[in-house]
């Protein structure tokens, strides 16, 4: 089993930065991808961003040049720098860990980030 804790969520005006971070434990594997998921009401969960633990790292296009992923893999930590924010990045952010080796997906509680005048 792993668990994932988020943290960093919160109240932002357009145009303020927040960071988000993720800590794993449990049974963890070297190889393994951690990222980011968010949700938005009415909208189907969607890919932030994602870094393997061997550097590779995929974005959607929306937050492309606004938001950084990064990881401290002695920590089994992945973070989430997100500036520039928008009203429409307003979401539930889910911390995401998968083993590349295996198909098993695990899932953060989630955090709340709400941009907004």
């Amino acid at each position: 089993q792993v668990h994932l804790v988020e943290s960093g969520g919160g109240l932002v005006q357009p145009g303020e930065s927040l960071r988000l971070s993720c800590a794993a434990s449990g049974s963890l594997v070297v190889i393994n991808s951690m990222g980011w998921y968010r949700q938005a009401p009415g909208k189907e969960r969607e890919l932030v961003a994602s870094m393997s633990s061997l550097g590779s790292t995929t974005y959607a296009d929306s937050v492309k040049g606004r938001f950084t992923i990064s990881r401290d893999n002695a920590k089994n930590t992945v973070y989430l720098q997100m500036n520039s924010l928008k009203p429409e990045d307003t979401a539930v952010y889910y911390c995401h860990y998968t083993k590349l080796l295996g198909s098993r997906d695990y899932w953060g509680l989630g955090t709340q980030v709400t941009v907004s005048s």
